[in-house]
Order: structure tokens, then C-alpha cells, then sequence
């Protein structure tokens, strides 16, 4: 079930999503409520799970990987043990930036950065190794939109 979040709630939420570095004391001023009131708000927000990370997004050509790929792969069996084992293999390569099981024609669907074309083949072998039977790649040309704040609206 969805956290119930009211206009504050949304409004931090959308000026966190806008720029997570923000001190508390800004957030407060900009929300208009207490320093504190705002600590806890953010706190309530984090233990529910509504924030989930706060991070530093990069650029992954000036951070050095040139390359980036989306890969979907078909898995070669579908029990609980193969798709348990080709998630921890995912999971533990550090050049799947992004990964979701899919519904449809393919199984995962996988971000993949690489510093060259040697890195990115050891990476795709790596996965057919690990039970992915068709891998189709995608070269990522430019960023049209990158990840955009939620459309949040307060619950009424």
C-alpha cells in the first residue's frame, strides 16, 4: 500500500527530487516549517520507503565509460534456482548499472557501461555464462530524457 503523502510531503519530496544536496535548513525555508518539523518529515519519508537512496547522479562518458549498452536477455530456463543465480550474477557485475526482470519477448532488461569494446564482450559473456541464452545490445547513442522527478500529487 502507497504512504499517504499531504501537500508538505509532496512539496519536499519535489524539491529533494529536484536537487538532493539541499541543506535541511533550506528544505525547511523553502516548505515553510521548522528546521526540525522538516528533519523529522524527511526521517518518516526514508523509514517508509517513499525515499529509497540519495545519491549523486554522474555522467557516465566523463566518469569513463564511453560505452553504454542496453542489453535484454532471454534466460535459457525459467525455474526459481536459474533466475536466482542469473540475478546474482548481475547483481555482482559492477557494469550493470540498471537491471528489471520484464514481461514479454525478453526476460531482463539491463543498463551496461564499459570503459571499451573489450570490457563490454567480457561483461555479455559473463551473462551467457550465467544463463542467458539470446542477448540482443543496444547501443545508447544520447540521452533524450534522462530520469525525471515523479509527477507527485498530495492525496486527498
Amino acid at each position: 500500500m502507497a504512504t499517504r503523502l499531504d501537500e508538505i510531503d509532496v512539496q519536499l519530496l519535489n524539491e529533494l527530487q529536484q536537487d538532493a544536496d539541499r541543506s535541511n535548513l533550506e528544505l525547511a525555508r523553502l516548505v515553510g516549517l521548522s528546521p526540525a518539523a522538516t528533519l523529522n518529515r524527511v526521517r518518516r519519508l526514508k523509514k517508509s520507503g517513499v525515499i529509497r537512496h540519495v545519491i549523486a547522479k554522474l555522467d557516465p562518458a566523463e566518469a569513463g565509460f564511453p560505452l553504454q549498452v542496453y542489453v535484454s536477455a532471454r534466460l535459457g530456463r525459467h525455474d526459481p534456482r536459474a533466475d536466482l543465480a542469473f540475478q546474482k550474477a548481475v547483481l555482482a557485475m559492477p557494469q550493470v548499472i540498471a537491471a528489471d526482470w520484464v514481461a514479454g519477448e525478453i526476460d531482463v532488461m539491463m543498463l551496461i557501461v564499459a570503459r571499451d569494446v573489450a570490457e563490454l564482450q567480457h561483461v555479455l559473456t559473463q551473462l551467457s555464462f550465467k544463463g542467458a541464452q539470446r542477448l540482443t545490445t543496444l547501443l545508447r547513442l544520447q540521452e533524450i530524457k534522462g530520469t525525471s522527478p515523479l509527477p507527485l500529487t498530495p492525496e486527498t
